[in-house]
């Protein structure tokens, strides 16, 4: 079965809009939890500027499903990994000034601080997963340094779709196919994610590598609308359409 993780981060983003304690993004995973979720995501960022430190404390303490924590790959990042232990951590790229996590992690060019960095965090029993490009260097370096999941970033084949660029669009989907298939073939367990709507969704969930797809800020956008149960049914019907 193709797993569906929800991304709880812009729950935590409206209730740092007007600081205050409210909306709970706990609340939301626990939500989601109960509705299905195969597990939460949540990026602690440097600058906090979503979930913050209390809220990993609590997802830990509440969650039944397997928490993915997302973070860069820093030593502040790496100590508060080893402190809780989550099921699974993906190391992904940072920048202050981004709005969201705009390309995959530089793992062929930093094999050894790569390698260095997440060796503690498979001792300590954790998942880990990089988010990278459909980019056969990038794969293989994944591979390389001890990764045992490589997350394809689908950013650009959304935003290509979204902006009518429907050649352009289909070029990055045949790469992610294609090194959905390599990674697979070294011995990775291939997810994917970022920027997935109910348009884009149906060619990445047909893809039979993949397991995992890990979506966020549309499910928290719809479910403004329709609830964050129904949005994600509706999200996995047409995730198991493809898969089918």
């Amino acid at each position: 079965m193709l797993r569906l993780g929800v991304n709880i981060d812009h729950v935590a983003t409206v209730r740092n809009a007007r600081g205050s304690a409210y909306p709970d993004p706990v609340r939301a995973a626990k939500i989601a939890e109960a509705a299905g979720a195969d597990g939460i995501t949540a990026h602690l960022r440097e600058d906090r500027r979503h979930i913050k430190d209390a809220d990993i404390d609590a997802l830990m303490e509440n969650l039944a499903v397997p928490l993915n924590f997302e973070m860069a790959a820093t030593e502040e990042m790496q100590k508060i990994a080893l402190r809780h232990r989550p099921h699974a951590v993906c190391i992904v790229p940072e920048k202050r000034e981004e709005r969201t996590t705009e390309g995959g992690l530089e793992v062929a060019r930093e094999e050894k601080r790569i390698a260095d960095f997440i060796t503690p965090l498979r001792e300590a029993g954790c998942r880990v997963s990089l988010f990278v490009a459909a980019d056969r260097a990038q794969i293989e370096a994944s591979a390389r340094v001890g990764a045992q999941v490589v997350e394809l970033h689908t950013g650009a084949y959304c935003d290509l779709h979204y902006e009518g660029r429907f050649d352009e669009r289909d070029a990055e989907l045949e790469r992610l196919r294609e090194m959905s298939a390599h990674a697979h073939a070294l011995g990775l367990e291939v997810h994917a994610g970022h920027g997935l709507t109910y348009e884009t969704v149906k060619p990445i969930a047909a893809l039979p590598e993949v397991k995992e797809l890990n979506i966020g800020h549309f499910l928290i956008g719809e479910a403004l609308f329709v609830g964050l149960g129904p949005a994600m049914n509706e999200m996995r019907r047409l995730m198991d359409e493809a898969r089918a």
